[in-house]
């Protein structure tokens, strides 16, 4: 089962990350600028880079959404909801 509480993720791991993405991203960046080919090459790897960032970024979301989704609370909160849904009468105006 899992916690009903939310994961809190340390100062140290988020600095971490951030640092990780940070330097992976302007490495490749360098890479790409100091390859001895013609510009479009570079242009192409470049987009490459940038749908790849991109896709990452809406993977892990989607991930995440999917996680939260099937959480325990999640679960309740929709039951709840519901539940409320179909005892309400939108003609009885009392």
């Amino acid at each position: 089962m899992q916690p009903l509480g939310s994961q809190k993720d340390s100062a140290a791991w988020i600095i971490q990350t951030w640092a990780a993405f940070i330097i992976s991203i302007s490495m490749t960046t360098f890479g790409i600028v100091n390859l001895p080919v013609d510009s479009w090459i570079k242009g192409f790897m470049g987009m490459g880079l940038a749908f790849s960032v991109g896709s990452t970024f809406t993977l892990a979301k989607t991930t995440r959404d999917l996680h939260e989704a099937k959480r325990l609370t999640a679960r309740i909160d929709d039951a709840k909801v519901e539940k409320l849904l179909s005892q309400h009468d939108a003609l009885n105006l009392k």
